[in-house]
C-alpha cells in the first residue's frame, strides 16, 4: 500500500503509512516536522505510536545535527534472527525443559552473567575491542560512569543478556516447519545511560544558545561541534555493543539447542539489525543523518525482520529500497495500548489464554505484553507493501521474556 495520508502543517511534509494512529504521535510528528534541521520530509511507519519527544515508527532525516533523544536510550535496539537446519518435528518433546536451559544460559530481566565467572575469560574477550573506544569516551564525559555503579564490570557482564521488557529469545517455526532461532535486545544499562546522559546535555546546549523548541526533548547537537563530535562516538560506540550483545546471545542459544536436539548447522539466512539508531546515508542526492526510531533499514534486496507480539507471527522481509521511506519500514506490530493499561485491562488469565500453544512466561509479570495490547501485524504489513516483501512467515513456539 503506499503513502495512506500526508501531513503538510509542518516546515516539511510528514509521510505516513498507516491509517491507525492517534493524536498524540500525529502532534510528535508535526513537532518533528517542524524543526529547521529536518529535510526534506518525516516517513511514519504503519506501527507508529507515541513515545518521549519523538515518534517510535519515525524516520527523521536530518541536515548536519542529530537529536539525541530521537535515538533514544536503548541505543542499538534491534533484532537477530537465523535459520536452521532442523524441523518442527525434530524439536525436544519438553519445550519448558529447553525454554529453562536458554533462560539459565542467558540472563534475563534484570539478571546479568557474574563478574567472577566472566572476568578474563572468553566471554569478555569478546568486548575488548570496544574496551579502548569506551575509554576515549569516559574520559571526556566522567558524567558517564557517574551515572552507573560498578561500570566497567556491569557493562561486560550484561553482554550476552536479554533484559526485559519487550526484549525476547524466540524458537520458531516458518511456512516449510524449519526452526528458526530469533532475538530482540539492545544496549542494555550501558546505552541507557549513554542515552540519558546526552540527551540531557543536548537540552542544556538548546538552553545555553536560547534555541526554543516545540517539545525540549528534541534538542539537538549541531554538526561541527564537540559535543555533537561525542555523541556519534557514543552512540556508534553503542550501536556496536547493542549488535556484539545479540551476536552473543546467539551463540548461547545456539549451543543449548543443541543439547537437546540432533545435530544441525546454520543454514544461510542470518540477520542482525538495528531499529533505534542513526547513521550517515544519502538520500537524494544530499548527505544525511537518518535516525530510525522504531523502523528498519529496507534497502532493495536487504534481508530485515519485522517481528509481531508474543502471541503473534513474525515475518522475514526484503526491502525494496522506497525512496519515499528513506529506504525503512516498521520494525515490528508496534503497541496501541500503553503498559498501564494494559494491565489495568488485563490478568494472567488473559494472557494464558492469548498465548495457548505457546511455551512462554503467563504471569502477571509479563501481562503489559500482552498480544492485545499491540496493533494487528497483518494490518500493520498490508500497509507496507510498497516498502518490503514477505520471504519468510514465523510463528513461535517458545518466547522467552525478562
Amino acid at each position: 500500500m503506499p503513502i495512506v495520508q500526508t501531513l503538510h502543517k509542518g516546515r516539511v511534509p510528514v509521510h505516513i503509512y498507516t491509517d491507525d494512529i492517534d493524536h498524540a504521535a500525529l502532534q510528535q510528528l508535526l513537532n518533528i516536522a517542524d524543526l529547521p534541521i529536518v529535510h526534506p520530509h518525516v516517513a511514519a511507519m504503519p506501527d507508529v505510536h507515541a513515545g518521549i519527544g519523538a515518534t517510535i515508527g519515525s524516520v527523521i532525516p536530518t541536515r548536519s545535527a542529530i537529536i539525541p533523544a530521537a535515538v533514544g536510550v536503548d541505543i542499538g535496539c534491534g533484532m537477530n534472527a537465523v535459520r536452521t537446519t532442523l524441523t518442527a518435528s525434530q524439536l525436544p518433546d519438553s519445550l519448558a525443559r529447553l525454554r529453562s536451559a536458554i533462560e539459565a544460559a542467558v540472563p534475563v530481566g534484570f539478571e546479568q552473567h557474574a563478574w567472577d565467572k566472566v572476568r578474563g575469560s572468553a566471554h569478555a574477550r569478546v568486548g575488548r575491542p570496544l574496551n579502548d573506544r569506551l575509554d576515549v569516551i569516559v574520559g571526556k564525559h566522567g558524567g558517564i560512569m557517574k551515572m552507573q555503579q560498578k561500570f566497567t564490570q556491569t557493562w561486560i557482564c550484561q553482554l550476552g543478556t536479554l533484559g526485559g521488557g519487550n526484549h525476547f529469545i524466540e524458537i520458531c517455526l516458518d511456512e516449510e516447519e524449519r526452526v528458526w532461532i530469533m532475538l530482540h535486545s539492545g544496549s542494555r544499562g550501558i546505552g541507557n545511560v549513554i542515552g540519558r546522559y546526552f540527551i540531557a546535555a543536548a537540552r542544556k546546549d538548546m538552553q545555553r544558545h536560547q534555541i526554543h523548541l516545540p517539545d525540549k526533548d528534541l534538542s539537538y547537537f549541531s554538526e561541527g561541534s564537540t559535543l555533537f563530535d561525542d555523541y556519534i562516538d557514543a552512540v556508534e560506540w553503542a550501536q556496536d555493543y547493542a549488535r556484539i550483545n545479540r551476536r552473543e546471545m546467539m551463540r548461547r542459544v545456539v549451543d543449548v539447542l543443541a543439547q537437546y536436539a540432533p545435530p544441525f548447522k546454520l543454514d544461510g539466512e542470518a540477520i542482525n539489525c538495528h531499529h533505534n539508531y542513526v547513521a550517515r546515508e544519502s538520500h537524494g542526492g544530499e548527505r544525511l543523518f537518518v535516525t530510525r526510531k522504531g523502523a528498519i533499514s529496507a534497502r532493495e534486496g536487504e534481508l530485515g525482520i519485522i517481528p509481531g507480539s508474543m502471541g503473534a507471527k513474525s515475518y522475514i522481509v526484503r526491502g525494496k529500497g522506497n525512496p519515499e521511506s528513506f529506504c525503512s519500514c516498521s520494525h515490528g506490530a508496534g503497541r496501541h495500548m500503553s503498559r498501564s493499561e494494559a494491565k489495568r485491562k488485563f490478568d494472567r488469565f488473559d494472557l494464558a489464554a492469548q498465548t495457548a500453544g505457546i511455551e512462554c512466561r503467563k504471569d502477571g509479570g509479563v501481562v503489559d505484553e500482552i498480544p492485545a495490547a499491540y496493533k494487528d501485524i497483518d494490518k500493520v504489513m498490508a500497509h507496507q507493501t510498497d516498502l518490503v516483501e514477505v520471504v519468510h512467515t514465523l510463528r513461535q513456539v517458545v518466547c522467552i521474556k525478562g
